[in-house]
């Protein structure tokens, strides 16, 4: 059992990878220096670290984003392209446990996109968890879902803190 979890939003330019991410935070938000607060509700919460731009756009090296205390939990948007692939055996090779929500088809396309990468089936090889999601419909259901699985991952390793009202 891992104590690292990749939570993963893959999807082509456009797609609502951000929406996602600012919406699981009631907030706009980028990659930060250091590991921030995700809440689950008023008083319970998880830290994360957030990637928010894709490495593969912004053409960086992981470690060149990851503080250097390796987090339990990386929120990461990841680019559907060749170079993808590198972005999760990164993770894989650190021993991350993989979440990946993939929003097919993307906000901005009109239709669904042909995993011309095998994608699916490396990440199922991997023993990743794998969700394809409409990034053109209200992000609503799909945040739930990703806010519902860090909570029971968390919770499970006992990572969940409390903040108690005065």
């Amino acid at each position: 059992m891992s104590d690292r979890l990749l939570v993963a939003i893959i999807g082509s330019s456009d797609s609502g990878k951000s929406t996602t991410w600012n919406r699981l935070f009631d907030a706009k938000v980028n990659t930060g220096e250091y590991p921030r607060r995700l809440y689950f509700n008023g008083a319970q919460w998880v830290d994360v670290f957030l990637i928010s731009g894709s490495p593969e756009e912004r053409e960086i090296e992981f470690g060149d984003f990851l503080p250097d205390k390796v987090p339990h939990i990386v929120l990461c948007s990841a680019q559907y392209r060749d170079d993808v692939i590198e972005t999760f055996d990164y993770f894989f090779s650190k021993g991350y446990e993989v979440f990946v929500q993939w929003l097919n088809p993307g906000h901005a396309d009109s239709s669904t996109c042909e995993d011309r990468l095998n994608l699916r089936n490396y990440l199922l090889d991997k023993g990743a968890t794998i969700q394809v999601r409409d990034g053109r419909a209200d992000p609503v259901s799909r945040v739930k879902e990703i806010r519902q699985f860090i909570l029971g991952w968390a919770k499970y390793r006992d990572l969940i803190g409390t903040d108690f009202p005065d």
